[in-house]
C-alpha cells in the first residue's frame, strides 16, 4: 500500500542560517580579494607611470648618445663637454635637406639652424664654461653638418619633493626642451659617469671607469687634433661609452609614492673615428653652375639652374655621389644651410627653385660630395634677378 509523503515547500529556518552564512563567506572572500587584485592594479598603474617616465629617458638618452662623432669633421670635436650632469657633444643628427644620405635622421621640419654646427658660442648649463665661439667648417664657406646636442638635468621646482630633477635637451642654442620628469639621484652615484679605452694592465685596451678626478670633461683645444689637443683636452676623445643612472617617481608623494630605478651603460660606437677617407681625396667639380629666372606657366617665378658631372663622377676618382646646393639672398655674409642635395648618375643636371621671391636677388652655389662624405670646392652662379 502506497504511502503518502506532503511536498517540501520551502527551507527551515536552521537551512536558510546556514546557507546566509556560506553566501557571507563567499560574498566577504570575492570582496577581499577583488580589494586585493583592485589594489594591486593601482599599484601597477603607479608603478608603470613611472616606468615609462624612465623608460622614455633613457631611451631618448641611448638614441641620441649613440650618434656621438657622426659625419664630424676632423677639427671639430665630437665629445666638448662632460660631468655628472651634463653632456655635450657633436653629431649629424638630423637634416631638414632632401635626399642627404649622410645625417643620421631626415626631418624636413627640422628648424634652421639646427642641423649643422652653431655660427656663435653659448653657456653650458651646470658649469662655467663656454662653447667656443668658433665656426667649424666642412668646406671654405660651409658650416659643419654636425650641430651640437646638450642633456642637462636641472632642479624641479614646480614639485613638493626638493631633490627631483627634469632632464633637459637642447640642440645648439635653441631653447630647451624638457624630457622627463620627476627623476631623482640613483643613490649617491652620478646622472652620468664615463668609460674609456684604456690600457687594462696587460696591454690590451679595455673599457674602464674614469676616475671622478677626471671629472669634469673639457675638451679645452677649439681644434680638434691641433698642437693645443693633449692631455686633459685629448682625454675627452678616448671616452666610449656613458654609464647612466637614474630613478623615477611616479609624481605622488607619501605612501602613494613608487620608486623605479635604471643603471645602464650606452656605448659610443661612432666615437674616435672621425670621418671615413676611403673616397681618396676631395672631390674635384670643375664645371660652373647656371643659374636663370623664368616664368612658369602659371605665372609664378623660378629660377632654373643647370651644371655638368663633376671631374671626378664622369672620370677622375669617380667618387662623386651626390651635389648639394645652397641659396642664399644677394650680399648676404654666408652660405647657411643646404637647400637641396641631387643624387648623382645623371649625364646632365637641371633643378627648378620655385620657392623664390619676386623681386629678390638671389645667389647660388653648387659643391660635389663624396662618400667620405667629402665636399669639392663650391661653384658660385651669377646674381639672379627674380622678376
Amino acid at each position: 500500500m502506497a504511502t503518502n509523503r506532503t511536498a517540501r515547500t520551502g527551507m527551515t529556518l536552521i537551512e536558510l542560517i546556514v546557507a546566509l552564512t556560506i553566501f557571507g563567506v563567499v560574498i566577504s572572500t570575492s570582496v577581499a580579494f577583488m580589494a586585493r587584485q583592485n589594489a594591486a592594479f593601482q599599484d601597477s598603474i603607479k608603478r608603470l607611470v613611472a616606468l615609462r617616465n624612465l623608460r622614455y629617458a633613457v631611451t631618448t638618452l641611448s638614441q641620441d648618445l649613440e650618434t656621438l662623432g657622426t659625419n664630424v669633421p676632423d677639427a671639430q670635436p665630437a665629445l666638448y663637454y662632460a660631468d655628472e650632469d651634463v653632456i655635450v657633444f657633436a653629431a649629424d643628427y638630423a637634416t631638414n635637406v632632401p635626399d642627404d644620405p649622410f645625417a643620421v635622421f631626415h626631418d624636413p621640419d627640422a628648424p634652421a639652424g639646427q642641423v649643422r654646427a652653431p655660427s656663435g658660442g653659448f653657456s653650458i648649463p651646470n658649469s662655467a664654461v663656454s662653447f667656443p665661439d668658433t665656426v667649424y667648417e666642412s668646406a671654405p664657406g660651409v658650416a659643419s653638418p654636425a650641430e651640437v646636442i646638450l642633456f642637462y638635468l636641472a632642479p624641479d621646482t614646480g614639485t613638493t619633493r626638493a631633490d627631483d630633477f627634469i632632464l633637459y635637451r637642447r640642440v645648439n642654442a635653441a631653447p630647451a626642451e624638457a624630457v622627463a620628469r620627476n627623476l631623482v639621484r640613483n643613490g649617491s652615484a652620478p646622472f652620468f659617469a664615463y668609460e674609456r679605452l684604456a690600457d687594462d694592465g696587460t696591454g690590451s685596451m679595455a673599457l674602464q671607469p674614469l676616475p671622478d678626478s677626471l671629472v669634469p670633461i673639457h675638451h679645452t683645444a677649439i681644434v680638434h687634433g691641433s698642437p693645443a689637443d693633449t692631455g686633459r683636452s685629448a682625454l675627452a676623445d678616448s671616452v666610449r661609452a656613458v654609464r647612466v643612472r637614474l630613478r623615477a617617481t611616479n609624481g605622488l608623494t607619501g605612501d602613494e609614492e613608487v620608486l623605479v630605478s635604471v643603471d645602464r651603460l650606452i656605448p659610443l660606437p661612432n666615437a674616435g673615428f672621425g670621418m671615413l677617407t676611403t673616397c681618396g681625396s676631395a672631390p674635384l667639380l670643375g664645371v660652373g653652375l647656371s643659374a636663370a629666372a623664368v616664368t612658369l606657366d602659371t605665372g609664378e617665378p623660378a629660377v632654373n639652374l643647370s651644371w655638368n658631372p663633376a671631374v671626378d663622377e664622369a672620370g677622375g676618382e669617380a667618387d662623386v655621389v651626390r651635389y648639394v646646393i645652397w641659396r642664399r639672398e644677394s650680399g648676404a655674409a654666408t652660405w647657411g644651410d643646404p637647400f637641396r642635395a641631387i643624387p648623382a648618375g645623371a649625364a646632365a643636371y637641371t633643378y627648378q627653385d620655385a620657392a623664390v621671391t619676386p623681386g629678390t636677388a638671389y645667389e647660388y652655389a653648387l659643391a660635389a660630395q663624396d662618400c667620405t662624405p667629402t665636399l669639392s670646392g663650391l661653384a658660385s652662379s651669377p646674381v639672379v634677378i627674380v622678376p
